[in-house]
């Protein structure tokens, strides 16, 4: 056939398809229900991101929000003023059985997702073990979208009967901010999976809360000033020992690695912690107040890699078979040397990025690029 004639072909092909696109268009178009769990800094983001966009642009509407309280609700969506109200309220500390139904998260939770929601979507913006949670809602015909890493990160076992339970019921668990917060980290592990490249290891940077620390002590800055400064700007978990003891770092880098074939525990990850062990153990409130005391080793250990032309930055390092989380001095020069501010940098090398690794690098930290994620 000519050039023509199959440009005509396809228009009436086109033609004959015509009323099919218009009902898969007017699928995608119907407002989802959305179920936030977790009222936290990333939530009350979210929150505002949502009420904040143009209302035809975003086809969700948030119907409840749950915390440890309770929850508040309305079929129809929360409108924006109540919105704003649960997330100036949740900022200052008020729970929402204050204003809502007072009920534990499991009771909230099975309560929400029996009510016939349409399109419904739960949203985990929690740090708390939710699987169980997790699993109702997919059993109920709920889809999942998570920031929170613990459940991923969890048994084995726990992790492959979330998965089962969704393909199932022809759920999805998108996942997208557990790591690298906004930045398309999954997602480009994913295509290049499907793709039918074979990921032979990860190494970089997954703490936004860490890059912005260290930075900050290559710039000269006491370590306790630094610390505090990254809590003021909600970088880190509510406890900071959970981004110093390495776990929040080694809960990603495990989802990384279950994403190419890992198959083991958390406690199988190689981790190096900065917390002295005297401070483990100690209210957050105190270790908070005696972080001055960790301010000359920091000096010292900061000084010796200047020595030495390097930086000093936390690292992980993934494969199939091996995790391995840890402190390490860099380069000046070295991709992760450069890194500024909350910065998260991610190297894939495949059989297809053998000689030239694919890297992906951005801004990995705090609730505005966590919520985008989101």
């Amino acid at each position: 056939e000519t050039g023509e004639d199959l440009v005509s072909d396809l228009r009436e092909a086109l033609d004959a398809c015509s009323s099919t696109v218009v009902v898969t268009q007017s699928r995608s178009q119907q407002t989802a229900d959305v179920v936030l769990l977790g009222a936290g800094a990333i939530g009350r983001e979210l929150l505002t991101q949502v009420r904040e966009r143009d209302a035809g642009s975003l086809a969700v509407k948030v119907c409840a929000v749950v915390d440890r309280s309770g929850f508040v609700f309305d079929k129809n969506g929360l409108a924006a003023e109540r919105l704003a109200s649960i997330t100036a309220s949740k900022a200052a500390g008020v729970p929402l059985s204050a204003g809502g139904h007072q009920a534990a998260p499991a009771e909230s939770v099975g309560q929400l997702t029996r009510l016939g929601l349409t399109r419904p979507i739960l949203v985990d913006a929690t740090p708390a073990e939710t699987s169980d949670l997790l699993e109702l809602s997919l059993a109920r015909g709920f889809d999942l979208v998570l920031a929170n890493k613990v459940p991923l990160s969890g048994e084995q076992q726990r992790v492959d009967r979330l998965n089962e339970v969704a393909r199932s019921g022809g759920r999805s668990i998108l996942h997208e901010a557990t790591v690298g917060a906004g930045l398309p980290v999954l997602d480009t592990l994913r295509k290049l999976i499907e793709a039918g490249d074979r990921v032979l290891s990860i190494e970089g940077c997954p703490s936004g809360t860490l890059g912005y620390l260290f930075g900050e002590l290559g710039r000269g800055e006491k370590f306790s000033d630094a610390l505090h400064r990254a809590v003021q700007l909600g970088y880190t978990e509510p406890d900071p020992r959970i981004d110093l003891s390495g776990l929040d770092v080694a809960r990603k880098a495990l989802i990384l690695a279950r994403a190419i074939g890992f198959r083991g525990e958390l406690h199988d990850v190689q981790v190096e912690s900065l917390v002295p062990a005297a401070l483990v153990g100690l209210p957050n409130d105190v270790f908070l107040d005696r972080v001055e005391e960790l301010d000359g080793s920091w000096d010292r250990r900061v000084n010796e890699a200047r020595r030495k032309g390097r930086v000093l930055r936390y690292r992980a390092h993934v494969t199939p078979g091996s995790i391995i989380v840890g402190l390490m001095p860099v380069r000046l020069t070295d991709s992760l040397g450069v890194l500024d501010g909350t910065d998260n940098q991610f190297t894939f090398t495949t059989t297809r990025y053998r000689e030239q690794p694919l890297l992906i690098r951005g801004p990995g930290g705090g609730p505005g690029v966590a919520a985008g994620g989101v």
